[in-house]
């Protein structure tokens, strides 16, 4: 299938009501708002075609860059290639969950994701936190060093309330990612979103939002969610 078909194809899914929502979160024109799940037999039909991919990222449509995301063949992608996809994700459903959803079936995703973090850049740090969060939720314990999350963990207690607010919101999911997901650190986790409290995101014109890792945590130990892993890190 070729760029003009998925892209006329894309139009068609695409739908006002949802196109609203995404506006609202932060995507701006051009987009369609097509629904995520209803890109699915859409991605079943042309399955990973990484050039395919870089052509829609590059369109600057909010929907062609995700669906870019579901059919991206991350293997063969170099750093410089999610240095690029990060210059074009301009808020945080692209550098959360495309990019760094992305990145997170690759080899090189700890190393990327280091740098990220430590790059001062409230998207790119945002992408950097989620990256573990979505490698932690799906990746076996051992293939982590408790010693260097252990250090993550007491970056965020130290770091987060002064962060950009993306950027605490990706802590703040590391820290509960950590809790539920790396068994080693769970009690670190657990006193460090406590020790962390309420953490205060400024969503521009909208009422800002608090967010609690401790308390989420509580829910998920309460449904029996302890070392829970996904199977499978994309959609």
């Amino acid at each position: 299938m070729d760029f003009e078909t998925v892209m006329q194809e894309l139009e068609t899914l695409g739908k006002e009501r949802t196109k609203k929502i995404y506006i609202s979160n932060g995507a701006h024109e051009p987009l369609f708002g097509v629904a995520t799940g209803a890109m699915k037999p859409l991605a079943k039909k042309i399955k990973n075609n990484q050039p395919l991919a870089d052509q829609l990222y590059a369109t600057g449509n909010y929907d062609a860059m995700y669906f870019a995301g579901v059919i991206a063949d991350p293997k063969i992608m170099t750093e410089a290639d999610f240095e690029h996809w990060m210059d074009g994700a301009y808020f945080y459903m692209l550098s959360d969950y495309v990019v760094a959803v992305t990145l997170a079936e690759t080899d090189i995703a700890q190393e990327v994701a280091d740098k990220w973090i430590a790059s001062g850049e409230e998207l790119r740090m945002s992408a950097g936190w989620s990256c573990y969060c979505w490698l932690l939720g799906n990746q076996p314990d051992h293939e982590f060093s408790a010693d260097k999350l252990a250090t993550m963990l007491d970056q965020v207690e130290n770091t987060i309330h002064q962060s950009p607010e993306r950027t605490k919101s990706a802590m703040n999911n590391f820290m509960y990612t950590v809790a539920i997901s790396y068994l080693p650190l769970h009690e670190k986790a657990v006193e460090t979103a406590k020790a962390v409290g309420p953490v205060e995101m400024k969503r521009g014109k909208k009422k800002s939002s608090i967010l609690l890792a401790s308390e989420n945590i509580q829910k998920e130990l309460d449904r029996g969610k302890l070392g829970f892993k996904r199977k499978y890190v994309r959609c």
